[in-house]
């Protein structure tokens, strides 16, 4: 290790004082022609060649010459000429041999600086995917050890981690710059504010020849761009008798050119000499390597991120049975865009869906994989299949998803994130019936929801967990709970609970402390939420989603259990057309009425008992259901012109805006939807 300048003037000090001390004490003892003492005077430059630096040695040395000469010189004059010579000659030669090896020690210290320089700057860069941070690590590792001045300027499109520039532009290259280290603190970086990236300067023929230029003294046309961005900086170069040295390196890799990086000296003589530029290029080279990586994983980041924002639902539906609020945040920096998702799906009867999900890992993959499985799972809602009925279903989806992402022929195919093409996620489905204020959910592996009931008392959702989404073969388990109307569903992925470094459990109880505080709207409940469980951007990407429930009592729903009789029909279109008087939905009695002798003359003559009719009456929307307890599916087919049956769903598809069928435990519903106002005598079919 290098002594410190403190020491060296210790060191230097004790030998000046040692060969004063010696000439005197020689000048003392010595006489009548001894020399055997004259062996002392070649101490000083061997212990100076071993610790001091060249220009302290060759001092040292000159001083021991001196001193020496003097002594046998002029002090001793009785000397012989013989042994005077003997010590003038041996001293020069000590002082000699200890220049040379105070040289080779230096540039061995030297060597081992550098060594440990390019080792820490190995360590340091990489350890973050960042541009920016990348960068100012490139500078802050390397000042004041290698240069009293760093900048690294970068493309703007690298900088946002887009592609660079293919073919570089006219003299001079724009570029930004994203990191300024000078190696004085009392030096200000007014230039780089906080998120802003001023616009330098840089001389094309550099970064067009991809290799690094050396220069002892600078022209202000090259540094100028750069320089002048901050005043203080710029007046470093410009003094009378200051020269300075710089190295300018571009950033290449993988064929690309990104930007550069300028390492300056100003306070220091020695000059960058040639092993200081291969350092600097491997610095670099090092440096630019990261920096790609860097602006790949802030392009996949993007996409990822674009992907999911666009895929997300960005307006909730304004629905009869529920009012929800959603938020979503990304993990941070590093650990990459996931795959959480959120939904909340229409379905027939006024019933809705509220759906959150979890992809395992995170990165692009995750985010197509969160496409493809939230496509499906509004595919599988569409049909109205039963929570249990419907993971099922999307455990066959995922299975299906890790068979298509598995390495072909035992090939090294790689995702985006370098790991294997299997696919697993997590998924809870829960079906809310306004009607019946009765909620169906079902969970594949996914975090519980938690419930505040209208008093503000808060419970967490008894469902059974079930196994993951992709391990197959496994069944699921749906679960009926009563909901009070007003109460609130929170449905979350486990980003929330796991924050902070806590463990689920007591996550879970924060999560229902928090939501026991009244909020003045949903809106306020996510973001009290989101506030108490989270310190700053979570570890985990988060999908949280609310929901208050309604009830549609009488004055917007009315049920009526039928006899299995044919004469009931003409009593089911009766009590249908009162009740649309009453809802004061006169135009649409007629469509109505026709649906209605339709689909309860089919359930009379085809299905089993028991045979309800509903009307179900939204802002809009004007929904026929008839139940019964067979669970054989109609299927609508073109009746031939002599044919006496099969006009009957026909007939109901002509005239509904919408119709189907689902399934339930006990049978079958089904459902039309005719288009109805809120006004009197609007809406007709």
């Amino acid at each position: 290790m290098a002594a410190t300048p403190r020491i060296d003037e210790r060191v230097f000090a004790l030998l000046v004082a040692y060969i004063a001390l010696f000439s005197a004490a020689v000048v003392e003892i010595s006489g009548a022609g001894h020399v055997r003492w004259a062996l002392y005077a070649v101490f000083a430059p061997l212990v100076a060649a071993a610790l001091l630096p060249f220009r302290l040695t060759l001092v040292i040395g000159v001083l021991s010459v001196l001193a020496v000469g003097l002594i046998y010189g002029v002090a001793l004059p009785d000397v012989l000429p013989g042994g005077r010579v003997a010590v003038l000659v041996g001293v020069a030669v000590a002082c000699g041999v200890g220049l040379a090896v105070c040289r080779v020690r230096l540039r061995l210290m030297i060597a081992r600086r550098r060594l440990a320089l390019l080792s820490d700057a190995s360590e340091r860069f990489g350890s973050t995917l960042d541009v920016t941070q990348t960068a100012r690590d490139l500078a802050e590792v390397t000042v004041p050890r290698f240069a009293d001045v760093v900048s690294v300027g970068v493309f703007e499109s690298v900088l946002r981690g887009r592609e660079p520039p293919t073919e570089l532009p006219a003299e001079p290259v724009e570029l930004r710059l994203v990191a300024l280290q000078p190696v004085s603190p009392g030096v200000h970086r007014g230039a780089l504010k906080p998120g802003e990236y001023p616009q330098v300067s840089f001389p094309a023929r550099y970064l067009s020849a991809c290799m690094p230029a050396r220069a002892g003294y600078v022209d202000d046309v090259d540094v100028k761009g750069w320089l002048a961005q901050d005043p203080s900086l710029a007046a470093l170069t410009t003094g009378e008798g200051d020269g300075y040295a710089a190295i300018a390196v571009p950033l290449c890799a993988r064929g690309g050119v990104l930007g550069t990086v300028i390492f300056l000296r100003h306070r220091r003589p020695r000059s960058f000499d040639g092993d200081d530029l291969v350092l600097a290029e491997e610095m670099g080279s090092r440096a630019a390597v990261c920096l790609e990586n860097a602006r790949r994983y802030c392009r996949e980041r993007e996409t990822s991120r674009i992907l999911q924002q666009n895929l997300l639902p960005r307006r909730m539906p304004e629905l009869a049975a529920v009012e929800v609020a959603s938020r979503y945040l990304p993990a941070q920096h590093g650990a990459g865009v996931g795959g959480d998702w959120f939904d909340v799906i229409p379905l027939s009867g006024a019933r809705v869906a509220l759906v959150v999900g979890d992809v395992v890992g995170h990165g692009l993959l995750a985010s197509a994989t969160m496409t493809r499985l939230r496509t499906a799972v509004r595919t599988l809602a569409d049909i109205d299949l039963q929570p249990d009925e419907l993971l099922t279903h999307l455990d066959d989806v995922v299975l299906r998803l890790s068979t298509e992402s598995a390495p072909v022929d035992g090939g090294a195919d790689l995702d985006v994130d370098g790991a294997a093409g299997e696919v697993g996620a997590t998924c809870l489905y829960a079906i809310y019936d306004p009607v019946a204020g009765l909620c169906t959910l079902a969970s594949a592996g996914h975090p519980p929801p938690a419930m505040v009931a209208p008093d503000g008392s808060t419970r967490v959702v008894d469902v059974p967990p079930g196994p993951l989404l992709g391990l197959g073969g496994l069944p699921f388990e749906a679960v009926d709970v009563q909901v009070p109307e007003g109460s609130l569903l929170v449905l979350y992925t486990d980003g929330l609970i796991r924050g902070n470094h806590r463990d689920p459990d007591s996550g879970l109880q924060e999560l229902l402390h928090a939501l026991s505080t009244p909020q003045p709207s949903l809106e306020g409940s996510c973001r009290a939420v989101l506030g108490t469980l989270l310190d700053g951007r979570p570890t985990d990407d988060v999908a949280l989603l609310m929901a208050r429930t309604r009830v549609l009592n009488s004055d917007h729903a009315a049920t009526w259990d039928l006899r299995a009789d044919p004469a009931v029909v003409a009593e089911a279109r009766e009590q249908a057309a009162r009740q649309l008087a009453a809802w004061r939905l006169h135009d649409a009695a007629f469509t109505t009425e026709l649906i209605v002798s339709e689909l309860v003359t089919n359930a009379i003559r085809y299905a089993q008992p028991p045979v309800r009719l509903s009307l179900i009456h939204e802002d809009h929307s004007l929904i026929c259901e008839v139940s019964d307890g067979s669970t054989t599916t109609p299927h609508l087919r073109r009746a031939r012109t002599f044919e006496e049956g099969g006009r009957g769903l026909f007939i109901v598809a002509q005239l509904a805006r919408r119709w189907g069928t689902r399934h339930s435990r006990h049978g079958k519903t089904i459902w039309a939807e005719l288009a109805a106002g809120d006004g009197p005598d609007s809406g007709a079919a």
